[in-house]
């Protein structure tokens, strides 16, 4: 195993641009990007993006918005095209191939990308979606070499009429909220070349680290934290098309790999398989991302000899949280320099009191010490795309509010302590229940449906459905299965982990349906709000792993509780 470089990139300042960052690999012959016995330098990855570069500047309709929709599995074309769009000053939206039917293509047309890249095995997605104005590229059809061939001989430097600006777009990232549809986060160059050559700095990159890159690349985690810093140290990166639990290992030792990015549900896929006599025989020295727990944390510490460091910071770029060396365990550290981070309740807007810790580190007034945390002080967010209403509720009163709850510390250390009430984190995807609850109401027998989260036992939700049957009808879960396999915009993070049938669904006052409530109850074998006996509503679920339901049964639940003891997150079922 190695240990952590002492050696921080170059002594070149922090560069304005991506683009930059892009042009700096030019004439540099070390390797540079890895994708399974594939190796290519980094003069060759510049050249890659710059032939795609001139060819988009040939390819974008006049007066079109210079956006190109990116639909690729980890495959080298995706930082082609991440570099192609630096040099272009265009911008590339990330487009999630878990999104399905009309969802997929309103993130395509609300992006306006008037190009949309993408490779055969996600063709089927795009069979029947009406996407007016949008040309495809297949990287792997039989017209797309074709098509590269006349600007084989472009450079970085002879591109564009202009050179690319700190505030043009390069990023639309989607980041789902409480208002439903995903909303896309504006990414500067200027902003994502800062972030890349901070995040370099802080972990002593240098052009001898490996950046292995097995979170998808649609989603900031990998582009932002992994493959922006290795750009900024001249590190190399390598390339897993989607992530393998099982390939984890091999691929870090075949890759020489220094450094990773994850999120809490990989490591858990990473701690189940089968532990080696050699699993500290690897070349890491360091895991960045989010969500893994503490548990989990040093679990990984102790069997592959590797820190992982948590860290906290919106694609948005509203609010960071910075550890140091004397962060407790379980918090992820104090505010970024710059930021004035406060945990606000949100009915009063006043500062919620500091939290209350017994010896083990457990919270004694959750009640009264967890709030939404705002920024405010400065802030680097940029904006959603065509949506002035989600950057008025982010930005309220002259705030950014990150919509994460948490807690601070007598010492002013944060704790992440969940969603705001409608949002969901499902192996770190975000999703917003209302467009689960419309997909659910489709089903004939659903008179009343509320989708809403439960704490996973490991990090981040489950998904829970609370169901309120037609008169006469009796929860069939078979029957349930097949409508949501017949859902064409049913992502595959969104089918519900629990389903609770109730025999009417909880109201407030004001007739709304009452979600605290459903989530105080979530699937412990209590009487539901709603509920009209001592018995409690039936609750039935679906194991991971497994595509059918059953009922949740005494024996099943004390499994279930046992997991989340050993995590430490029992406490979070009774809030």
């Amino acid at each position: 195993m190695g240990t952590e470089a002492t050696k921080g990139i170059d002594g070149a300042g922090a560069p304005a641009t991506v683009a930059e960052l892009v042009v700096r690999q030019w004439g540099d012959h070390r390797p540079g990007l890895r994708n399974g016995t594939t190796v290519l330098s980094h003069h060759r990855t510049a050249r890659e993006a710059a032939v795609r570069a001139a060819l988009l500047t040939d390819l974008l309709p006049r007066g079109a918005e210079p956006h190109i929709g990116v639909l690729l599995d980890n495959t080298p074309e995706f930082p082609f095209w991440l570099g192609a769009a630096a040099l272009a000053g265009a911008a590339v939206a990330g487009i999630n191939p878990t999104r399905r039917g009309a969802e997929l293509a309103r993130d395509i047309l609300h992006t306006e990308c008037a190009l949309l890249v993408t490779e055969r095995a996600h063709l089927p997605l795009l069979a029947g979606l009406d996407l007016p104005g949008v040309r495809v590229l297949v990287t792997d059809g039989e017209e797309y070499a074709d098509l590269l061939a006349p600007y084989a001989g472009a450079t970085p430097q002879d591109l564009a009429a202009r050179p690319p600006a700190p505030g043009d777009r390069l990023l639309l990232y989607f980041t789902s909220g409480s208002t439903g549809a995903p909303k896309a986060a504006v990414c500067s160059q200027g902003r994502l070349a800062a972030a890349g050559h901070s995040l370099a700095r802080h972990f002593s990159v240098t052009p001898d680290d490996v950046h292995y890159v097995c979170m998808p690349m649609f989603h900031g985690n990998a582009v932002i934290a992994d493959w922006l810093p290795a750009l900024a140290a001249g590190a190399s990166v390598a390339l897993r098309r989607r992530f393998s639990a099982s390939a984890f290992l091999d691929d870090v030792r075949a890759y020489g790999a220094t450094y990773f990015t994850y999120v809490g549900r990989a490591v858990q896929y990473l701690l189940a398989t089968p532990p080696r006599p050699d699993d500290h025989d690897n070349p890491l020295r360091l895991g960045f991302g989010t969500e893994a727990g503490a548990v989990d944390a040093a679990r990984f510490a102790a069997r592959f000899g590797v820190r992982l460091v948590e860290g906290y910071g919106a694609t948005e770029g509203g609010a960071s949280v910075q550890r140091g060396p004397d962060t407790p365990p379980g918090a992820l550290g104090r505010a970024a320099p710059g930021d004035d981070l406060a945990v606000i309740d949100p009915d009063t807007g006043r500062e919620c009191p500091p939290a209350r810790l017994d010896a083990a580190g457990r919270l004694l007034n959750g009640d009264r010490a967890i709030g939404e945390l705002v920024n405010r002080g400065r802030s680097m967010f940029e904006g959603y795309w065509r949506n002035p209403d989600a950057e008025a509720a982010r930005t309220r009163n002259g705030w950014y509010w990150t919509g994460d709850l948490f807690f601070r510390d007598t010492d002013g250390h944060l704790y992440f302590a969940g969603r705001t009430d409608d949002r969901l984190r499902v192996d770190s995807e975000n999703l917003a229940a209302a467009v689960i609850e419309n997909i659910l109401a489709r089903w004939p027998d659903a008179a009343a449906v509320a989708v809403y989260a439960v704490p996973d036992e490991v990090a981040g939700d489950q998904v829970m459905a609370a169901l309120a049957l037609r008169p006469g009808a009796v929860f069939d879960p078979a029957a349930f299965e097949e409508f949501l396999t017949a859902q064409p915009d049913l992502g595959t993070k969104m089918a519900p982990r629990y389903v609770r049938v109730v025999p009417a669904m909880p109201v407030t006052a004001t007739n709304k349906v009452h979600r605290v409530a459903l989530r105080r109850a979530g699937f412990l074998p209590a009487p539901a709000p709603g509920g009209t006996g001592p018995a409690p509503d039936p609750v039935w679920h679906r194991p991971p792993g497994r595509t059918s339901y059953r009922p949740l049964t005494a024996p099943d639940l004390e499994a279930i509780l046992t997991r989340y003891e050993a995590q430490g997150r029992a406490d979070l079922l009774s809030r």
